[in-house]
């Protein structure tokens, strides 16, 4: 029984920027699962003895139904306005090539996300190329190295410490949530805030699944690509990918580090409705929903820090991916999986390769 249910939650700011910052890179964007598990190794977090922990998230969409039913009609109304926004598999075709296919991927290890819509393990069959993210999720160990080539994308090199940015009850509440996750503060305290957060916004059963050696989708692709002897070719490097994210305020990775710590079973609803939203393929549904959970005040600090977040780690990302991509897609019979979030809008990527002269058709 849960002392605290989503639908009596307390409206708060800093809430919002959490699920808009941790919830939505875990969904569909960065690869956070391979940055956890790069968090444990730094922190030597024993993997060899994890137990399997059963995920207890529920759908919030579907409580909502019964005891709010005016969120869920204003979520669905807002994505109804997304462009290309259901959907998660589409065929790329161009006169001339083979037809190539593009799959929105969520970076989880979820037995149900890895089960790819029907249509996508035949196309993948097929295809002589696979496009990822970054193709360095094959090794973790090379994924390491390149984030400590560069210290300060994930540690303060000038001295300060994460402390340094916490007000005292920021402090506190850091303190505990860490302690109760086996990770002493002064243990982590040179670290960037994206990169615990990484580890702690993560719910209990991914976690464990990536403790025991489960792969998420993507990195699933990458190796059974290379196995079959398919080129694989990535469109970005984990640095890359980093630096966008830490290019953001610290104020903003404090607050929604903080937060997180503060969630509690509301990031397993979340992340439950999400993979539910994912799997139904309403893509452009699951920021709305977000938002909604978050119930956020107005707070103009807080919808300008939203915006250069959807911004830096989603909209500038998409026109790298669709730019990048562009030459093997020309060639065809190409296989292309990035973050699903990556798909709808104006700028996503199945708008942007249109714009490059492909024709582009939802499938599942």
């Amino acid at each position: 029984m849960r002392a605290t249910t989503p639908t009596t939650r307390s409206p708060s700011a800093p809430l919002g920027r959490f699920l808009l910052d941790s919830l939505v890179s875990l969904a569909a964007l960065l690869p956070v699962l391979l940055l956890a598990a790069l968090v444990a190794g730094f922190l030597s977090i024993g993997r060899a003895h994890a137990e399997e922990v059963a995920c207890k998230g529920v759908n919030l969409l579907e409580g909502w139904a019964t005891t709010d039913p005016a969120r869920v009609k204003s979520v669905e109304a807002e994505a109804a306005r997304v462009v290309n926004g259901m959907g998660k598999f589409w065929k790329i075709e161009k006169p001339g090539v083979p037809a190539s296919y593009l799959l929105g991927t969520m970076h989880v290890t979820d037995p149900r996300v890895l089960a790819m819509p029907e249509g996508a393990p035949d196309a993948f069959a097929g295809a002589a190329t696979v496009i990822v993210e970054s193709d360095e999720v094959l090794d973790e160990t090379k994924a390491r190295i390149a984030l400590i080539s560069d210290p300060s994308l994930t540690m303060f090199t000038d001295g300060s410490t994460i402390e340094t940015y916490l007000d005292a009850d920021q402090k506190v509440i850091l303190t505990e949530g860490l302690k109760a996750r086996g990770l002493p503060l002064p243990t982590v305290a040179r670290m960037k805030p994206w990169m615990i957060a990484s580890f702690v916004s993560l719910p209990p059963c991914e976690l464990s699944r990536k403790a025991g050696g489960a792969r998420f989708l993507d990195q699933k692709l990458a190796q059974d690509a290379v196995s079959q002897g398919k080129t694989l070719k990535g469109l970005e490097t984990i640095v890359e990918q980093i630096r966008a994210i830490d290019g953001l305020p610290i104020a903003f990775h404090i607050s929604a580090l903080v937060e997180t710590l503060k969630l509690g079973s509301l990031v397993e609803d979340a992340m439950e409705t999400t993979t539910d939203l994912y799997l139904e393929g309403r893509i452009a549904t699951i920021m709305p929903m977000l938002k909604a959970a978050s119930q956020t005040v107005d707070d103009s600090d807080s919808e300008q820090q939203s915006v250069a977040f959807e911004q830096r780690i989603i909209t500038d990302r998409n026109h790298v991916m669709a730019t990048r991509a562009g030459p093997s897609l020309d060639a065809g019979n190409v296989f292309m999986a990035v973050g699903a979030l990556h798909l709808p809008g104006p700028e996503g990527v199945v708008e942007l390769l249109r714009k490059q002269g492909f024709t582009l058709t939802v499938l599942r």
